[in-house]
């Protein structure tokens, strides 16, 4: 299938990496979770990502969850591999998931030292040149800078960005400077995603959307029809998954996802190393917070038809 802008101007979810008990990857509890998330109304999948311990995985099981969430979902729902790493082993891997059923690829942040814009411009051009799928890059850092992606956007294999940098002057200042060439998301989930609609993102990344899809897609579709109002009432009700997640740099992001979802039925076990592992007090902290929210997202699922 062949990408459309418009189906990334959603919900991005990044669904977490199951691992079982001696840390091996687990593709069961992730097909249920795939089939949920895409029956509750997912449609962009960005499986193997930040969120789902990018750094952490093997290029073969990236690829077997790929494969694994293309059998999972519709055929309408988008696929968006991770790629990364050195140019040579980006573009491997980005052909893989290819063949696997990835619709786009996301190259993720930069992880070398000594960075720089000539650096990263020849980098990203040699992956954008070489890979089959339409890509988006993920900008964490300074590098690459506003200037340079705003250069990149003329490379007819750039879509998007997945901005995290929360300065909303110069996410305002970069989008506007585009003037439509390409997409520019929120890279940084339900705690900024209004104020980064507002200025004009079309979508945003989630990973509390592996406890609570349809409130975040609620939210979501408040936002898209200028409902403020309801938009931050839903992200009131999620931000206590993203406040956790936030704490000490963001060190509880995957730890806090991984331990919540256990109450919707489903174990992904411990995240790999050099995750957080969390304590027993904050396991019981998780789960003293997260029934209001299950409660909401159970209010918006369909009721069951009678027989």
């Amino acid at each position: 299938m062949t990408l459309q802008r418009e189906q990334l101007h959603t919900v991005q979810l990044v669904p977490i990496t199951a691992f079982d008990r001696d840390g091996n990857l687990n593709l069961e509890p992730m097909r249920t979770l795939m089939s949920r998330s895409y029956e509750a109304g997912i449609r962009v999948f960005l499986p193997c990502a930040g969120s789902a311990e990018f750094h952490a995985l093997q290029s073969s099981e990236i690829i077997s969850v790929i494969e694994m969430t293309r059998q999972q979902v519709g055929d309408d729902a988008i696929i968006v591999a991770p790629t990364g790493y050195h140019a040579e082993h980006a573009i491997q891997l980005v052909k893989q998931a290819h063949e696997a059923g990835a619709n786009a690829g996301l190259v993720m942040p930069l992880s070398f030292p000594y960075l720089s814009d000539a650096g990263a411009r020849d980098h990203l051009v040699r992956i954008f040149d070489s890979s089959p799928l339409p890509m988006m890059v993920y900008k964490k850092a300074d590098i690459p800078s506003d200037d340079l992606l705003l250069e990149l956007a003329e490379h007819p294999n750039l879509v998007g960005v997945k901005y995290a940098v929360n300065n909303m002057d110069l996410f305002t200042r970069v989008i506007q400077a585009d003037n439509g060439r390409i997409d520019w998301f929120c890279g940084t989930a339900e705690r900024f995603a209004p104020f980064y609609a507002l200025a004009g993102a079309p979508g945003y990344t989630s990973g509390a959307g592996n406890i609570c899809p349809r409130l975040t897609l609620a939210m979501h579709a408040a936002m898209s029809r200028g409902d403020w109002q309801l938009a931050l009432q839903l992200q009131k009700t999620i931000l206590p998954i993203e406040h956790y997640r936030a704490r000490e740099g963001d060190s509880y992001n995957v730890s806090m996802l991984k331990h919540g979802i256990r109450q919707t039925g489903v174990d992904f076990g411990a995240p790999r190393p050099p995750q957080r592992q969390l304590t027993d007090d904050e396991m019981r902290e998780i789960d003293e917070m997260l029934p209001p929210i299950l409660e909401a997202e159970a209010a918006l699922a369909p009721a069951a038809s009678s027989s």
